[in-house]
């Protein structure tokens, strides 16, 4: 069997990143920490990890991106800039879901069977979801409102991670729930086990009809005026 390449492209934060895998392995990689550097960086850093790798955008078999949810711009940043490089190379788009990515970097340091990524959506709300070690969702990912309350019906151990779980941790009240600060954000590192398994089944998107995955509306800032 030869040897399959894959872009991934994570852009769900503040944070910006890349990297390049052959079959599912890293090669190479690049992140960025400074907000908007989505659209000034993004492209700049997928060169870089390119000419690193000696993997041609030609080269590629598939470009992977993160579709949410997190922030409106930097989906529609990452998602657009997949898209134009699938159109171009006439290359396969995989989506991969960004709680899902934030859990393979927890994956890697904890044993537990159930897994709880938290976002922060601002004020007390998170995209959250529960995963097993299989990654599926026994929690749908929703954007929710926390409350002392929240996941009060889970019985077993639990990790909980991401930047938006540390608000929650001070007042939640389920104990079988086990705090990480190590894994704040999703990063384009933990996606090549899951970009691989997504090539090799075929499970490729509709570039028309994909969207990012929002779960909440776009809220803008009203400009200011002078006075």
């Amino acid at each position: 069997m030869s040897n399959n390449h894959i872009l991934g492209i994570e852009t769900s934060t503040l944070h910006c990143s890349v990297a390049i895998f052959t079959n599912g392995q890293l090669v190479a990689n690049r992140l960025l920490t400074e907000e908007g550097s989505h659209s000034k960086m993004l492209t700049i850093l997928i060169q870089e990890v390119c000419e690193e790798s000696q993997i041609s955008l030609n080269e590629l078999d598939g470009i992977a991106v993160s579709i949410g949810p997190g922030s409106y711009t930097g989906l529609r940043i990452g998602l657009s800039t997949a898209k134009g490089i699938c159109y171009a190379l006439d290359k396969p788009l995989i989506t991969i879901p960004t709680l899902h990515i934030l859990t393979e970097a927890a994956k890697l340091q904890y044993s537990s069977n159930y897994f709880c990524p938290m976002l922060d959506a601002r004020r007390m709300e998170v995209y959250t979801c529960l995963l097993d070690q299989q990654g599926n969702e026994l929690v749908q990912t929703q954007a929710k409102i926390l409350s002392n309350e929240s996941f009060i019906e889970i019985e077993h151990p639990v990790v909980c991670f991401g930047n938006g779980s540390s608000k929650w941790e001070s007042i939640c009240e389920n104990k079988n729930f086990i705090f990480s600060s190590d894994f704040n954000y999703p990063n384009a590192i933990f996606m090549g086990k899951l970009a691989h398994e997504a090539f090799l089944n075929e499970r490729f998107e509709n570039l028309v009809l994909i969207e990012p995955l929002y779960l909440k509306e776009f809220v803008g800032t009203k400009p200011k005026t002078s006075m």
